[in-house]
């Protein structure tokens, strides 16, 4: 499985999961010029930003460490993109949350959830 087929797979299973625990799924690869949302969901009123790692090795760290400020810029930067263009979404709290797969392949047990991983102000 190449690495496209391996980030695909992750994304499904995350998205899997999220759906399983009662999320409802608003949008998949959500992408603007500013960067790309993995994941859009809706949970009790609140609207989540999902960003999927993976990684097959932790030598460089975890996944869930792999998204640095860098990243988290872009993942804002995308979710304002969004917001511009679905003002249905503006009056919503947002979150942004982490699904980690720190595996050679993504399996539902190998999952770590990070709710909350990092908000907009400190990603400036």
């Amino acid at each position: 499985m190449d690495r496209r087929q391996k980030g695909t797979t992750a994304e499904a299973a995350a998205r899997d999961f999220l759906v399983a625990r009662g999320m409802t799924l608003l949008l998949e690869n959500y992408r603007c010029r500013l960067g790309e949302l993995d994941l859009v969901l809706l949970e009790r009123g609140v609207l989540v930003i999902v960003e999927v790692r993976l990684r097959g090795s932790s030598r460089f760290g975890g996944a869930g460490e792999s998204v640095d400020n860098f990243k988290q810029r872009r993942i804002v930067r995308a979710t304002n993109h969004l917001l511009l263009v679905r003002r249905d979404l503006r009056r919503l709290p947002i979150r942004f949350d982490v699904i980690a797969f720190d595996a050679a392949a993504p399996a539902a047990n190998s999952i770590q959830w990070i709710r909350g991983a990092f908000d907009a102000q400190e990603s400036r």
